[in-house]
């Protein structure tokens, strides 16, 4: 991992979390993005001919290294740590990091723990009963600027998930409104 990208998810562990009613949005466009229900890989690819993703981390972590936010959010257990970068058209759009409890790996559909290069929005939101609740908002301040950045927590199947996303400086969350 290089160190701009590890200096990404340091800043996610950092970011002062709001509610969404707490939080002054920069625009309506960037409201609208960060109060996705959906899945946010879908709305990605709408923006460009290829959504990719790259898997920088995949493997299990011990419950002792989550912070109390997120064993608040999750439970003290084990999880599986994901930590990718979602490309648009090869331009670095997402930061992405998910804690996956090992108690939801068991029983899915879907092997969660081997999504490899698939978006994991795609494979959570084809699940029939899939929620997303506690969302979250914020800024990441870095040298280079603000950053916007958001957290929730996913149910598939009634178990859960806790996604964090960092919007990088070229993703389409920023795009100016037209009139």
């Amino acid at each position: 991992m290089n160190q701009p990208t590890s200096r990404y998810f340091a800043s996610l562990l950092e970011v002062k979390w709001f509610k969404p009613e707490q939080f002054e949005f920069p625009s309506e466009s960037a409201k609208h993005w960060l109060e996705e229900q959906g899945s946010l890989s879908r709305r990605l690819q709408q923006h460009c001919q290829e959504l990719t993703v790259e898997l920088l981390q995949n493997q299990i972590v011990t419950a002792r290294t989550l912070k109390q936010d997120e064993s608040q959010l999750l439970s003290e257990q084990d999880c599986l740590l994901r930590e990718v970068i979602l490309r648009g058209d090869s331009d670095e759009w997402v930061i992405g990091r998910t804690l996956i409890p090992c108690t939801t790996l068991v029983d899915q559909p879907y092997d969660l723990a081997q999504q490899g290069d698939i978006p994991l929005g795609l494979t959570v939101f084809s699940a029939n009963n899939v929620e997303r609740d506690s969302l979250e908002v914020g800024w990441v301040v870095l040298p280079q600027g603000r950053l916007l950045a958001r957290r929730s927590r996913l149910w598939m199947n009634h178990k859960p998930m806790l996604v964090a996303e960092l919007f990088l400086s070229n993703a389409p969350i920023y795009v100016k409104e037209t009139v």
